[in-house]
C-alpha cells in the first residue's frame, strides 16, 4: 500500500557527507540513469578522486570547485511503497539560514554525523534550529564508518552523545544507524562489515517512519490575496493544516470577525465540498466579507491568540547582533509587519543548550521579546509550531528565523488600545478607487529633484482619477515634526513619524509619495518594516556636484559656510540604496520625462488585486 509522501530535511556539519549520502542512495535505488552514473565516474577520474557521489547533486560548477554545497537541493526518491523528498540543507555556518528554508515544511530530520568527529557545535546549533522549526523526530546517520574501520565502540559513543542532545530538546530519536555513504553500506542494503548492528537500513527506516503525533490538527488557512470571479470576491490562500468544509463557521485573525464558508474551489474552478492541507484554494464567504492578505482563517471552535507582544526564539544570521529597540520587519505566514526588540532575554550555548551571555552575538540562538506594529496571531493548538514560525528582515535581508514561544500581555499603556480596520476595509477602498494603496519612498541628496518629480507625478496621477498625496520634508517639519531638531536622533524620529503617517495613507487606499532625503539605510529599512509590502524605495540619483550647482534654496552655500552643520552631502554622508525598486536619473534625464516614467511605474505597482 502506498504511504503518504515523506519530506526529510538533511542536516549536519560541512563535509559530514550529506550530499554523498543522497547521491549514493539514488544510485542504490536505481534512480540515477546510466549516463549520469558514467558522468560521475568520469568527473571523479578527471579530478583524481575516488567516486564522488555528491556530483549527482552539484548543479553549479562553483560547488564542485569549492567542494561545498551552496544552495538547498530537493531530490525526489520514489520507492514502490513511498515517495520520499530529500532536502539537502547546507551545513556550514554562513549558510545556516538555508536550513531554516529547507526545513520549513519537513516531516522528519535526517542528521548526518561524521563518526570520527561526532557532534560539533554547528551540529548542535542545527538541532536547536530544527527544534525551533517544529521538527519533532530525527533519524541519525553516523557516516564514514569505513574511515574508522567500522569500530562499534566509537559508534556507540557517538550514539550516546547525539541521543543526549536530542533528548535535551525533546526531539524523538527514531533510529541511529551506522553507514558508509560513499560505499553504500547500510543505505539500501545491509553491510557485512556492520553485522554487529541489528537495526534497519537507512532506506528501510525512512520507508517505515510514521509520525507519533495523532492529534487532529486544527484548520488554518493563510490568506494570500483575493480576486473577482463572476461578481464574487474570492479569497485565495493555502491551507496550512486541518480541513475546511463548506458551511463551516470560521474566525478571522486578527480582526476576530466570524464568518461562514459559502464555497470552496480549486484551480481550475473546480467546486469542492471540503479541502485539506496543503491545498491552495479559493474561498467565498457569506455576506460582504472583506478578508485581506496576511489574515489567518481558523475554525471557529479552535481560535488563535492575538496580540502585539511575543517572546520568540531565533536563530540569528545577521551580520550585526540583535539590538535593543532596533526596528525590523517581521513575517509570519503571509503577514508582514514592523517589529522592534523590547528585551534580549538570553542566548543559548549550542554546546550545552544552556544560557549563554545575555548579550547575543551573530550565529547564536537567542530568546528576545518583540513588539509588532500590528496584531499577529499565535497558535496554541496541536499544530502550533507549524504556524508560529517567523522571520525577521532588515530591509530586504533576512537576518533571523525562529518560532514564537508565547504571547505576552500588552503593557499598561497599550491595554486600552484595540486596533481595528475601521468600518471600511482596505479592500473595499481599493475596489472603489480602482488602485492599491502604496508608498513610494523617494530618497536622494538635497536638490536631487525628489519634491519636483513627486509634485509633477501627483498632478498627473490626480488627473487620471487616482487618490494621491505628497509628503515632503519641509511640509512635515513645519507641523507634525516641528518639535524635532536635526540631530541624528531627531532625524530618525522624524522619519519614524513620517513612516507611520505614510502607512495610514496607504491603508486608506492612497498612492503616497514620500520625498525625503532619508540618508541612512537603517532609517529607510525601518520605514520598510513599518509599511510592509506596500513600500517601494525610489532612488532619485544626482551626484553632489549636480545637486550643489542647482541649490535652489541656497542650502549648500550655507552649509559650506558652516551655518548648517551636519548637512547631507557636505559634512554628513548619504548611503545610496542597495536594491531600490526604481532609480530616477536626474543628472542625464529631463525632469518631465523622468516624471512620466515615474508615473507609469506607479500605475504598474498600484494595479488592484481584487
Amino acid at each position: 500500500m502506498q504511504q503518504p509522501q515523506l519530506r526529510v530535511v538533511l542536516a549536519g556539519d560541512v563535509d559530514h557527507g550529506k550530499s554523498t549520502l543522497i547521491g549514493r542512495l539514488l544510485y542504490e535505488t536505481g534512480a540515477l540513469p546510466e549516463s549520469r552514473v558514467q558522468e560521475i565516474y568520469a568527473a571523479s577520474e578527471r579530478r583524481g578522486d575516488i567516486v564522488e557521489w555528491s556530483y549527482a547533486l552539484d548543479a553549479l560548477q562553483s560547488e564542485r570547485d569549492q567542494a561545498v554545497t551552496i544552495d538547498t537541493t530537493r531530490v525526489w526518491l520514489r520507492t514502490p511503497t513511498r515517495e520520499i523528498v530529500l532536502i539537502d540543507a547546507p551545513g556550514h555556518e554562513q549558510f545556516l539560514r538555508n536550513l531554516a528554508t529547507g526545513g520549513s515544511d519537513a516531516d522528519l530530520a535526517l542528521m548526518v554525523i561524521d563518526a570520527a568527529l561526532g557532534a560539533s557545535a554547528q551540529t548542535r546549533r542545527q538541532l536547536l534550529l530544527l527544534d525551533m522549526l517544529g521538527i519533532r523526530s530525527c533519524i541519525v546517520a553516523v557516516n564514514k564508518m569505513d574511515a574508522i574501520e567500522y569500530d562499534a565502540e566509537r559508534f556507540h559513543a557517538v550514539r550516546t552523545e547525539i541521543t543526549d542532545a536530542l533528548e535535551q530538546l525533546g526531539i524523538e530519536v527514531v533510529q541511529i544507524i551506522p553507514i558508509a555513504a560513499r560505499l553504500g553500506a547500510n543505505l539500501a542494503q545491509s553491510s557485512p562489515q556492520l553485522s554487529w548492528f541489528q537495526g534497519p537500513t537507512l532506506l528501510d527506516a525512512l520507508i517505515q517512519y510514521h509520525a507519533q503525533d495523532t492529534a487532529i490538527p486544527q484548520a488554518r488557512l493563510y490568506v494570500q490575496g483575493s480576486l473577482r470571479r463572476d461578481d464574487k470576491r474570492m479569497v485565495l490562500g493555502q491551507i496550512t493544516s486541518g480541513t475546511f468544509h463548506v458551511g463551516d463557521r470560521v474566525t478571522i485573525a486578527p480582526t476576530r470577525e466570524r464568518l461562514r464558508i459559502a464555497q470552496i474551489s480549486a484551480w481550475p474552478q473546480m467546486s469542492l465540498s471540503q479541502a485539506d492541507a496543503p491545498h491552495s484554494v479559493e474561498v467565498l464567504f457569506e455576506g460582504n466579507a472583506y478578508v485581506d492578505r496576511g489574515d489567518l482563517v481558523t475554525d471557529a471552535d479552535h481560535p488563535v491568540l492575538i496580540g502585539r507582544n511575543v517572546r520568540v526564539r531565533l536563530a540569528w544570521f545577521g551580520q550585526e547582533a540583535p539590538q535593543l529597540h532596533a526596528s525590523y520587519s517581521l513575517r509570519i505566514g503571509t503577514r508582514t509587519t514592523s517589529a522592534r526588540i523590547t528585551a534580549i532575554e538570553r542566548s543559548i550555548d549550542p554546546l550545552t543548550f544552556t544560557n549563554g551571555e545575555n548579550e547575543a552575538i551573530t550565529g547564536d540562538i537567542v530568546e528576545v521579546r518583540i513588539q509588532t506594529g500590528m496584531p499577529i496571531a499565535m497558535d496554541s493548538g496541536s499544530n502550533a509550531r507549524n504556524l508560529n514560525r517567523i522571520r525577521l528582515d532588515a530591509g530586504t535581508q533576512g537576518i533571523a528565523a525562529g518560532v514564537i514561544l508565547e504571547m505576552l500581555p500588552d503593557g499598561t499603556s497599550a491595554k486600552n488600545i484595540f486596533p481595528t480596520r475601521g468600518a471600511i476595509p482596505l479592500a473595499a477602498r481599493e475596489e472603489r478607487v480602482g488602485h492599491r494603496g502604496v508608498v513610494l519612498w523617494m530618497t536622494g541628496l538635497p536638490s536631487s529633484g525628489k519634491s519636483t518629480i513627486a509634485d509633477r507625478a501627483a498632478k498627473a496621477l490626480f488627473a487620471r482619477g487616482r487618490n494621491v498625496y505628497v509628503l515632503d520634508g519641509d511640509t512635515v517639519r513645519g507641523g507634525l515634526c516641528s518639535d524635532l531638531d536635526f540631530s541624528a536622533k531627531g532625524r530618525a524620529e522624524n522619519l519614524r513619524r513620517v513612516s507611520e503617517v505614510a502607512k495610514l495613507f496607504a491603508d486608506a487606499g492612497f498612492i503616497t509619495l514620500v520625498a525625503f532625503i532619508s540618508p541612512y539605510r537603517r532609517d529607510r529599512d525601518a520605514a520598510r518594516g513599518t509599511i510592509g509590502d506596500r513600500f517601494f524605495e525610489v532612488y532619485v540619483n544626482a551626484d553632489l556636484a549636480t545637486c550643489e550647482s542647482r541649490d535652489p534654496k541656497g542650502l549648500y552655500a550655507r552649509a559650506r559656510r558652516g551655518d548648517l552643520p551636519g548637512f547631507t552631502g557636505v559634512d554628513d554622508l548619504y548611503e545610496i540604496p542597495l536594491t531600490p525598486s526604481m532609480v530616477i536619473d536626474t543628472m542625464h534625464r529631463d525632469i518631465d520625462a523622468a516624471a512620466v516614467e515615474f508615473v507609469e511605474f506607479i500605475e504598474q505597482i498600484s494595479r488592484p488585486n481584487l
